[in-house]
């Protein structure tokens, strides 16, 4: 495992090229993906059934796109109790956290006359992409589902390629556990293309959300403006672990190597002041890591995406932190409280010795939807906001009109627009 120290003179360049890791820039990958969703966007069911086919390998019809009841059934009879009580917990903390996001309308009197407000309203229909075929991710369901039910959204569409046209037990369980009854067997870009311009089969959504392959994050970049997403940055995931020295390595060991495992791309990085500590995690990797099942993936992330870094003080890592914006950040400290204060751009902090990242993505219950990218500094994870819209609720009487009438006639002739002018003056001079 590579450590390097702030003053190293590759330290710049490696910190960008573990930030660009997740560039979606591919020239053919981007064309690829234009024709995909152009060709769907054009011709609707024909060209999904086509490309379900072709990348998924099973025929769809406008009779059978839908998992019925019995498919939902059977798939989730197949979970064990076990599995069942983990997911339903999982599910009450997800619940439990997200309702603390509500937010109600509002209004108030501005003065006599007066009344200005704010509609808070659902989103009336959204997408929610969720990977299901070798691979099965529950836990993102349940994160992108159970939000946007508080929020109160009209309809809620699952999106997921299944294996053979049968879905995975565990999204099976979840859908059931979200009470989602809509449930489209389509996936890549091809299933985002159909979410944002409707087919046949297939209702218009107004968001879309939901992690996904280079394909589908690709697709939601493109019809983002028609649609909306959750955030143009899902890239690949990450890590940052701040440490004082005073940790067990083998803490700090395994979290890296936990966020390595998700894929070749996976970021996971280091930064500490003890520089014997720093050599003690990289021993504890390569000994943990000849164990970990996933280990081609593991090594292969940490080989070109991973780093030790010495830093000056622990001032200089929170700075290089905020610099990164990671996804996760986790504060394996003595006083992480201390830390945190300096902290300004982070999806989720995760504070002391006993709070791994893996806590945040199953079972805490704040949502592990995050921003990547770098995009922290300016974006934030997934949750209620998301499904919600604000309107704004104006209304004035006459005297109020009289008073603020003048002053915004003058206003709209100040920038030219002189029929707004006239809507004001023409109801002045009405008795």
């Amino acid at each position: 495992m590579n450590i390097t120290k702030t003053d190293s003179p590759d330290f710049k360049t490696q910190l960008i090229k573990i930030g660009n890791r997740g560039k979606l820039d591919n020239e053919k990958l981007r064309a690829t993906v234009k024709e995909i969703v152009d060709k769907v966007a054009a011709e609707g069911d024909k060209a999904l059934f086509d490309y379900t086919e072709k990348f998924d390998g099973y025929k769809l019809t406008a009779g059978n796109i839908m998992l019925s009841e019995e498919d939902i059934e059977e798939a989730a009879s197949r979970v064990g109790q076990k599995e069942w009580s983990i997911l339903k917990l999982a599910a009450d903390r997800i619940e439990k956290f997200h309702a603390k996001q509500v937010i109600q309308s509002w209004s108030f009197e501005d003065e006599p006359g007066i009344e200005l407000g704010q509609r808070i309203l659902p989103l009336s229909r959204v997408g929610i992409y969720t990977p299901g075929g070798t691979a099965a991710y529950p836990s993102t369901l349940l994160m992108a589902a159970i939000p946007a039910k508080i929020a109160g959204v009209g309809e809620i569409i699952i999106a997921t390629p299944t294996k053979g046209g049968k879905p995975h037990p565990l999204i099976a369980a979840a859908i059931k556990i979200c009470g989602i009854k809509q449930v489209f067997k389509i996936g890549g870009a091809q299933a985002i293309a159909a979410l944002s311009y409707g087919t046949e089969s297939v209702p218009q959504v107004d968001k879309i959300v939901g992690p996904g392959n280079a394909y589908v994050t690709t697709a939601k970049q493109m019809i983002y403006g028609r649609t909306a997403i959750d955030m143009i940055a899902a890239g690949p995931s990450e890590v940052v672990i701040i440490a004082d020295g005073k940790a067990d390595p083998a803490f700090a060991a395994a979290d890296m190597l936990a966020q390595a495992e998700h894929d070749a791309l996976a970021g996971a990085i280091l930064l500490t002041p003890d520089e014997a500590f720093a050599r003690q995690v990289a021993d504890e990797i390569d000994r943990q890591l000849e164990d970990l099942p996933r280990k081609a993936f593991a090594g292969k992330a940490l080989t070109e995406f991973g780093a030790i870094i010495v830093t000056r003080n622990m001032d200089e890592a929170a700075q290089i932190a905020n610099d990164l914006a990671p996804e996760h950040l986790e504060l394996l400290l003595e006083n992480p409280r201390q830390m945190l204060e300096k902290i300004k751009n982070a999806g989720a902090v995760l504070l002391g010795y006993s709070t791994p990242a893996a806590l945040g993505d199953y079972m805490a219950g704040p949502n592990h939807i995050l921003p990547t990218e770098r995009s922290a500094r300016f974006s934030s994870p997934l949750g209620v906001y998301d499904f919600i819209k604000r309107t704004s609720v104006i209304s004035f009487d006459r005297m109020a009109l009289e008073k603020y009438g003048p002053q915004t006639a003058a206003f709209a002739d100040m920038e030219g627009l002189s029929g707004h002018g006239k809507s004001i003056s023409v109801r002045l001079s009405r008795k």
